[in-house]
Order: C-alpha cells, then structure tokens, then sequence
C-alpha cells in the first residue's frame, strides 16, 4: 500500500502530507483514541533494490520505542511491512533547526545556547544506550520551552540491540560533513562519534561553514583522516579562543583524543573561565600540505582502538557532583564526602567535578546576605568552598564551584545535576537529629529522584558506654 491523504490504516486517518524526503514521508494523522497533533513516517519503498532504506526503519521501530524523555518525540503507533510501514509520533511543533544553521554564523550567545541544548539532547540519548550516528541540523527539532528533540533514527545503533545495519551493509553510512572518521572507517560503536558531529555543528553555527566541506562520496569524507579543518578563530575572529578549544577538541580525529563524552561538552560549554586551553585554542591556519601529507601517509591502513561499552565510556568521563555542608558541626562529615570522592576519582580518572554547597534561604523571602560579623555569606561560602575542594589536588580545569540559593535545598541540588547532566552525586547525611526527623530527609530526597547514582556516606556511629544497653 502507498500512503495517500484520507487513507485509513488502524485507526489512523492521514492527512496532509508534511514533508516528502529522499528515504520517508511525513504525514498529518488522527486517531480518534489520540486528540493529540500526530505525525505517521513512511518509508518510500520503491521499485528498485531500497534494502538501506527498510533496514533503516526497521532500525527506528526497533529503537525509537525504547527511548523515553523530553529529547525524542513519543511514539503511538507502529506498524511492519505486511500491510504498510508506518511509525507514528506526537508533532514536534515548528520545522529542523536546518533553517537556523543556514543562517550561520550566529551571535556568541545564540551559539552557546544551542550548543548546550544539543549536547544534552545528545548526552540523554547516550545515557539510554544510544548512538545516534547521524546528527545534524536537520534532525534536530525544538520544543516551544527550548528543549532540543532528536529525530530520525534509522542509522542509530542500540548497544543492547543487534545492528542490523552492521551485519547486513559494509559501506559508512551517515551525512558526509558531519560523520566521524571511525564512521568512514565503518566503526558503529563509539559515542564519540556523537561528539564529533556535535563539534561539527558548532563549527557551522560559529563560522557559517562546514568544518570538512560537503563531500558528496565516501573518498571526499576520508580526507579527514589526514586534514585537520581551518581553526574558526582564523574565519571568525570574534570567536573566544576557549571556544576554539572547546570545537577542536570535538573534531579531534581519533576518538581517544577526543573530548570523552556530550557532558563534557555541555560542562565546557557552561564553564569556559575553567577550561585548560592547549595549542588548539592558539591554532591560526589549518597544518600545512607537508604535514597533512605524512598524516595521510600513517592514516592508510588507519584503524582505532574498540571502545569500551557505552555504559563504560560514559562512566569514565562523568560529571561529578560533590554536595558539601559547610558549617563547623560537619566539618567530619565533609571530610567524609572529600575521601569519598577521591575514592571515585581514582577509578574515574577523566571524570569532572562540581562542588556546591546549598544557602537555605527563608521561605517567607526576607533573606539576609550577610552574617553577625558583616561578611558576606555567599562570597564565604564561595571561599570555603574553593579551599575544600583546593585538597582534591584537581587541574583547574577540572573543578568548578557553585552556591545555590533555595528554600529546598535537595530540589537546588537535583536541579543542577540536571543541567550539568552529571553522572553521580556524592553527599552527606546527617546522623539522627531533631531537625532531621521534623523536616525530612535531604539525602532521601536526592536519592529518591536523582536522575544519576548517588552515593550518601555517613559518620561511623559512636559505639554505646558498656553500661548503657543498645535499643
């Protein structure tokens, strides 16, 4: 069957046809159990050998209805090849962020802003055991609040999933100015490819080009296994060096040299006063011809190293959040929580760390910023916060320090280990108390809705007097 308007198919009735692609269309559905704004995708099977295309969407049914989250569009209905093959979504309001990229370059702040919404669209991708393998401009959406949506997943690759795209086609597969060089080489496995194509993007969005050009065959898409792209402060001057860094080190050719994880993109993006610039950030003019030769030379039988999992890559380069109280009575209690994190830190060597410490303000709003002795409380905070963590003996660039403000301070806690989409918590709890008993717990708290582990250390119990009998 061919899909056409007024056609019905269980249940869903089509309407106007939204986009017409070289693999899909998009129609307009209703279903009268279904009041939403749906979409149904429909393959375009044609008459000629179209095996890329129904593996693919056999991909996307296989794949799509396993993910979950504000970042994939939900799916409502599916149905298989005996009748018609369709995958039916909610709508993404608007049209791809393909219109925004054309009009590249844009504004430092439009840039970091994107930037960051991306890169935690792709992150959550990532933590759901999925590699994308095929970002773009044009498979990226917006909802109305913002929140970046990934789409078109018939080149993705579940680790938990056969790749049925693997076992069945031997060329790369992906769009050509934004595929990762392990991607040319054939490896589907390693979410830093994901990364690569992010770099990519903010490449375009900060000069207005592609970084590698828009080769239209596979023996254009090998030249970046030897040459490295023109650095954007050379096409864009008014682009902060620290940014150049941040982009370069996503373009990285092998993997392993590579910024580890979309997180860590997110965390550079957020804190650039703390990133460690490397003669990527000093770069002018892309290597010359006698360099880029003898690369091409040593890249002829180029193969990386095998990842790790994806669950492994992720948990060797997470966002570590050190939740920290402190005020004199639990100054045992964060030396605690400080061996605790090195604990973590020395089987998660790459991983980052975000200390912050929350103010509880008063909840009627009459908040007062200094103490008795006319110091500002959080500019102390702050201070003390830095000379705690000083003893992690971390780079600079791998540290920050943040302190919240809130009159709940597991909710300040759990708010920020969203943006940073961290990996882990690290904090405290106190021992019984009456403060505690009244007013709950606030390691219960983060504990029950972290969207990330966490681990609560506590102080050894002292032991009861001989004398006194245990309850």
């Amino acid at each position: 069957m061919r899909p056409h308007e007024g056609m019905q198919i269980d249940g869903f009735t089509l309407g106007a046809l939204l986009h017409k692609g070289g693999f899909a269309t998009i129609w307009a559905v209703t279903h009268p159990d279904h009041p939403e704004q749906m979409v149904m995708k429909v393959p375009t099977i044609l008459d000629g050998y179209d095996g890329p295309t129904i593996v693919g969407f056999e991909v996307e049914q296989m794949i799509l209805p396993r993910l979950s989250g504000a970042h994939v569009p939900r799916v409502i209905g599916a149905g298989d090849f005996r009748v018609m093959p369709y995958l039916v979504t909610e709508q993404i309001p608007g049209g791809s962020l393909h219109a925004l990229f054309d009009t590249a370059p844009r504004p430092l702040p439009e840039v970091l802003d994107l930037g960051r919404r991306i890169a935690a669209a792709v992150h959550d991708l990532h933590r759901q055991r999925v590699i994308h393998l095929d970002l773009k401009p044009g498979n990226l959406m917006a909802r109305p609040d913002g929140t970046v949506v990934c789409i078109d997943f018939g080149l993705a690759r579940h680790e938990q999933l056969p790749d049925l795209l693997a076992e069945e086609f031997a060329s790369p597969m992906g769009t050509f100015p934004y595929i990762a060089p392990e991607q040319v080489l054939g490896m589907r496995d390693d979410l830093r490819s994901d990364v690569f194509a992010l770099g990519a993007m903010l490449y375009q969005l900060t000069t207005g080009i592609l970084p590698f050009g828009n080769p239209q065959g596979l023996r254009g898409a090998r030249r970046r296994l030897w040459r490295d792209p023109v650095p954007p402060r050379a096409l864009n001057p008014e682009i902060p060096d620290w940014l150049q860094e941040v982009v370069l080190h996503a373009l990285e050719v092998d993997p392993a040299a590579r910024t580890g994880s979309a997180a860590q993109v997110l965390f550079d993006l957020e804190h650039p006063e703390e990133i460690a610039l490397t003669e990527r950030a000093r770069r002018s003019a892309h290597d010359g011809w006698w360099t880029a030769l003898r690369r091409r030379w040593r890249m002829r039988k180029a193969r990386f190293a095998p990842p790790a999992g994806m669950g492994r890559q992720i948990a060797e380069a997470p966002v570590l959040i050190a939740a920290v109280d402190l005020s004199p009575e639990m100054e045992p209690l964060s030396e605690r929580i400080l061996q605790g994190l090195r604990d973590l830190l020395a089987v998660r060597p790459e991983a980052r760390v975000a200390c912050v410490n929350v103010i509880r303000t008063h909840r009627l709003g009459i908040d007062e910023t200094t103490d008795a002795a006319g110091t500002h409380i959080h500019v102390s905070r702050l201070v003390a916060l830095k000379a705690w963590g000083a003893r992690l003996g971390l780079p600079e660039a791998r540290v920050t320090y943040t302190v919240l403000e809130g009159t709940d301070p597991a909710a300040e806690i759990l708010n920020h280990a969203r943006r940073t989409m961290a990996g882990h918590i690290v904090m405290g709890a106190r021992g019984s108390s009456t403060t505690r008993r009244f007013l709950g717990s606030v390691s219960a708290q983060v504990v029950a809705e972290a969207p990330c582990d966490v681990t609560v250390l506590r102080l050894p119990r002292a032991p009861l007097p001989a004398d006194q009998p245990a309850v």
